[in-house]
């Protein structure tokens, strides 16, 4: 089977819900996801839908096996209405992407983590320029 159809592992498809709760139980509340169209970053962009009741998904081809600067093109390009979105894809792009965004450094973005940022721009164009680091979370991480 190809990359692009790979899917979640058990730990995987058991992880990603139990990351969507700790994301709803934080009070961040989500207007979009945005996801790659392989199957594994479908299958954890579902789990969250279902769990924080998001009708707006869409999966963008850009977002497989991307470079930081298509993650800065996908988020640059989201409608302005859209206060909140989480993006979902896979490594090493997605970690190199939020090292990029700033000083606080991770080795790698564990399936279903959570990098989380701020950013306080009225244009997604301005995003990756004004983020600041929020907080990092992933199933293994002791709460």
């Amino acid at each position: 089977m190809t990359d692009f159809d790979r899917p979640l592992n058990e730990r995987g498809k058991k992880n990603a819900p139990e990351m969507a709760i700790r994301l709803h139980d934080k009070g961040i509340r989500l207007d979009m996801l945005v996801s790659s169209p392989a199957k594994r970053a479908k299958q954890t962009a579902k789990a969250f839908q279902k769990i924080l009741a998001i009708d707006k998904l869409e999966f963008v081809d850009e977002l497989y096996l991307a470079s930081p600067s298509a993650f800065a093109k996908v988020i640059a390009s989201l409608p302005s209405k859209v206060n909140a979105v989480a993006i979902f894809s896979h490594n090493p792009g997605i970690t190199e992407f939020a090292n990029s965004l700033s000083a606080t450094r991770i080795d790698d973005m564990p399936t279903a983590s959570i990098f989380a940022v701020n950013a306080d721009v009225a244009d997604w164009a301005d995003f990756s320029a004004h983020s600041k680091f929020w907080f990092f979370d992933y199933p293994k991480a002791n709460h």
